[in-house]
């Protein structure tokens, strides 16, 4: 398709911010400038001993973690989420998975990641949304640092409520058991990348985590796109 109907495409159907709803400008894609400047940074992923290892250390065997954004009601990180897993953003998710890439790769500190594996959604609740976002979250990481995505290794089988919809006392039990190995020896040896979305209590992961635990010299770390502001 040449410039011209590019252009014309453009004029009479605009794209529009996935956080704002703005037009989008010339250069902008899926979320304008405006938003893209409100999105509160963690600064998390060069170092260690961040908050996100802090919630999670001690609850499952974990090597590093880190998450990119903080996530807070009604903030643009909570409209990005939003678009990503409730309105059907799913060119969102791979271009935020490519900005995790980016940052995870700068850091240096999960250069020697072997797989990355999505947090997985049951099938009843993929079937809902059309895709499961965190693994889209891993598609876009996986294009910035040419690590292979797993969807096969690690399953929800139990299929449970929205963990944002339950009270934080409420989470672990909600996700307890949740989740089952189904190929053990594809995990076996590696050092694998989880990857969610949101951490909110850490309940989720905690909960893969245990179920990862039974393989054998395994390496675990975690990268979530955003974590909830104290």
């Amino acid at each position: 398709m040449n410039a011209f109907f590019q252009s014309l495409l453009q004029t009479l159907f605009p794209s529009t911010c996935a956080c704002c709803g703005d037009v989008l400008m010339a250069g902008e894609n899926q979320v304008c400038i405006n938003c893209l400047s409100k999105l509160t940074a963690t600064l998390y992923t060069a170092h260690d001993d961040n908050h996100t290892e802090r919630l999670l250390t001690g609850r499952m065997p974990l090597a590093n973690a880190t998450s990119l954004f903080v996530f807070r009601k009604g903030n643009t990180v909570q409209q990005l989420i939003h678009a990503m897993k409730f309105h059907g953003n799913s060119e969102l998710c791979i271009l935020m998975g490519r900005q995790m890439g980016l940052e995870l790769l700068q850091s240096g500190r999960f250069d020697d990641i072997d797989l990355l594996v999505p947090v997985p959604l049951h099938w009843r609740r993929r079937l809902q949304r059309g895709y499961n976002q965190s693994e889209l979250l891993c598609r876009g990481i996986s294009q910035i640092m040419s690590r292979p995505v797993n969807t096969s290794a690690l399953v929800r089988h139990r299929y449970t409520h929205e963990q944002s919809r339950q009270a934080a006392a409420d989470r672990e039990e909600n996700v307890k058991d949740a989740f089952r190995l189904r190929h053990p020896d594809d995990l076996r040896g590696k050092h694998i990348l989880l990857v969610d979305d949101v951490l909110t209590t850490g309940a989720t992961l905690v909960s893969c985590g245990e179920a990862l635990s039974e393989v054998n010299s395994l390496k675990i770390s975690v990268a979530t796109l955003s974590v909830a502001g104290q």
